[in-house]
């Protein structure tokens, strides 16, 4: 079995990544995970081992430069190689192309993980996993051999290019236009808000071969370095400064037909499909961040002292961090049911993972924003690692699907039905 095949080779790469789970923030050793919150509840015993594979490639990889990378906006491609090779290029991507062939639940459980250690990081990654399950997916067998296995080792990165400066949430009417003209097709537009953008060697780019509407768009694969694309300036952003942001501008820019990702007509729905996925993973972002926002905040609350008791001993803040702990949990089980259900193709596939990403990046920001507060003025330094945790998934409540698409995503599929 592939996923089997894949969890050898990580538990051949697991002594390099350490044995501690435990992540060292705000200077304070964190205690083991309380078992109401454990996140290993329910696994596989392949799950638990890819799952300690990610939990300490996070703490020894990531969480010591997680601070640096946020404030010098270091891209660290070298650390994503090294998490390539324990098989998170390509997690859900087929093994033949190189990938580790595990299912949407096993890819939500390891990017929890890796959230704990750098969410901005692990965000690109997961963005990137997206692009190359995509051309898996939808390429035809020239086109998987030829990007796949380099985004599966990362010697090359994706980015995901659907949103323009006047398409955001209304995505079907975008603009980027691509003329047909021989073998090749011109493309004129721009994207907005590109992860990646700049830095990286392949852009997934849905355009406008024909009509208005969805049915109208198609998806190219445009390298880097095809003559006519170029990018804007590097934007400076609340969080996810592990991760340039660039728009992508494509100025009669030639791409071979050969490029094309399945028929034309066919690029709105590939797009979609790829996001179903992406609101999975993102939400695995936010529930990662989440749960190292409750074992900080309860540290926090075992060491700091006012009026001469622990802040654990107080009341408010007990039923605080058990309604912080009891939202993560079930964002925890609706992100994983999401992903049970996207991955058998179940009729309410698009409607549990819109409700999952609206439910989870919202409560677990909500989580992030009060371990800030029980924090108090520390909370707000850039010592204190929950700062950059509350910044970095602010913006998933915005990604993927605004989660007010969301609502409307939920609300169409109810009222169709019914």
């Amino acid at each position: 079995m592939a996923a089997a095949s894949t969890i050898f080779r990580f538990a051949r790469l697991t002594s390099c990544a350490g044995k501690s789970r435990s992540l060292i923030f705000n200077r304070i050793q964190r205690r083991g995970i309380a078992s109401c919150i454990d996140p290993s509840l329910g696994l596989t015993d392949e799950q638990k081992e890819f799952q300690k594979v990610a939990f300490d490639f996070a703490a020894n990889e990531m969480a010591p430069h997680m601070a640096e990378w946020d404030q010098k906006e270091i891209f660290p491609v070298e650390c994503m190689r090294k998490a390539a090779q324990l098989g998170f290029g390509g997690i859900y991507v087929d093994p033949e192309m190189g990938g580790s062939g595990l299912t949407r639940l096993d890819t939500s459980v390891i990017f929890e993980a890796l959230s704990t250690g750098c969410v901005s990081t692990t965000a690109y990654i997961s963005i990137h996993n997206m692009c190359n399950w995509m051309i898996d997916t939808f390429g035809n067998t020239e086109q998987r051999e030829r990007f796949c296995p380099d985004l599966c080792t990362m010697d090359k990165f994706a980015s995901y290019c659907l949103t323009e400066p006047g398409s955001g949430s209304d995505a079907a009417s975008l603009l980027t236009s691509a003329q047909l003209k021989g073998d090749h097709y011109v493309l004129n537009g721009s994207k907005a808000f590109i992860s990646g953008g700049g830095d990286t060697d392949v852009y997934v780019v849905m355009c406008r071969t024909g009509g208005q509407g969805a049915k109208g768009i198609s998806c190219l694969v445009v390298e880097k370095g095809t003559p006519g694309l170029s990018f804007g300036k590097k934007e400076q952003k609340v969080g996810w400064n592990s991760q340039p942001t660039r728009a992508v501008i494509l100025e009669d820019c030639a791409v071979p037909v050969t490029n094309r990702l399945g028929a034309e007509g066919q690029g709105f729905n590939i797009a979609m499909k790829g996001l179903n996925g992406g609101r999975i993973n993102i939400a695995s972002c936010s529930l990662g961040a989440a749960h190292a926002c409750v074992q900080l905040a309860r540290d926090h609350m075992s060491v700091r002292k006012q009026f001469g008791e622990p802040l654990s001993s107080n009341q408010f803040l007990q039923f605080k961090l058990a309604e912080m702990a009891t939202k993560l949990v079930a964002s925890r089980l609706l992100v994983r049911e999401a992903a049970r259900a996207l991955q058998d193709n179940r009729p309410d596939a698009v409607a549990l993972c819109s409700m999952a990403k609206l439910f989870a990046t919202d409560e677990c920001f909500t989580i992030c924003n009060q371990a800030l507060q029980m924090h108090g003025g520390y909370g707000y330094l850039k010592d204190y690692a929950v700062q950059q945790f509350m910044r970095d998934i602010r913006v998933h409540q915005i990604l993927e699907g605004t989660n007010e698409v969301m609502r409307m995503i939920i609300a169409r599929g109810l009222l169709t039905e019914s």
